[in-house]
């Protein structure tokens, strides 16, 4: 007999979904041997004992907490390798057994190239631990969408060319400033701050588009999408040639 809504009340169905359904239980499940997450800073995921993680940031401890001062009084954890988190450049390929990558793709320039070199690291069979949050759900709520169009010309000529317009919607949607003076004033500080932003904004739908382009290029198979509170999670295999 199968448990669905013709036999339990969704109410119930509801209560078990969140009880075995979330961010630590994918973790618990998925996450075995060593691996990487990336950006962790002062939230990394909870793993199983015996899962090994390092963690890799585009900046030491002491640099992080100089560039973001709103995570003072906050524990980030030790940056054990830093690199570009968008090319892990001083990782090698098919090396890590998981990459952990939460609410970081977001604030990649590049983010078909992001994972794709998460990809690239991981070992045959291994598993890419992806969240992305939902702008309908957070302070991006009233960003546009990131199209898959703009996805794949910063991949093929590169981010350059959308960067400003990038911080200029943020200073816009996100601080809520339309003065024109004060925008343009607001994006100078925090391009010369190199300030991480979020530079692309998705629902569930585009999230998913921009998986599946990348699977037409890339082996692997999306064993699991879960949207779970602000956030999609989709646990990721790597699959052969």
């Amino acid at each position: 007999m199968s448990l669905d809504e013709n036999y339990l009340p969704h109410r119930i169905l509801r209560i078990f979904r969140k009880l075995l359904l979330n961010r630590f239980s994918l973790a618990f499940l998925y996450l075995r041997g060593e691996g990487i997450e990336v950006g962790a800073l002062h939230n990394p995921l909870k793993v199983a004992p015996g899962a090994r993680v390092r963690y890799v940031d585009r900046m030491s401890v002491s640099d992080l907490r100089r560039q973001y001062p709103e995570l003072n009084g906050k524990k980030l954890v030790p940056v054990d390798m830093v690199a570009d988190g968008e090319h892990l450049e001083s990782i090698g390929d098919d090396s890590q057994d998981f990459v952990i990558a939460n609410h970081f793709v977001e604030h990649c320039q590049n983010p078909l190239l992001a994972i794709e070199n998460m990809l690239r690291v991981l070992r045959l069979e291994g598993v890419l631990y992806l969240a992305l949050p939902d702008k309908r759900f957070t302070f991006d709520l009233d960003r546009p969408v990131t199209p898959l169009a703009h996805l794949i010309r910063d991949y093929e000529e590169g981010p350059q060319w959308s960067r400003r317009g990038h911080f200029e919607e943020w200073v816009c949607h996100v601080n809520g400033v339309h003065d024109p003076l004060e925008v343009q004033r607001q994006v100078e500080e925090l391009l010369a701050k190199q300030y991480s932003i979020h530079y692309h904004a998705w629902t569930q739908l585009e999230m998913t588009e921009m998986l599946l382009h990348l699977r037409g290029h890339f082996p692997f198979d999306i064993e699991v999408m879960l949207k779970y509170k602000n956030e999609v999670i989709y646990i990721v295999r790597k699959g052969g040639a």
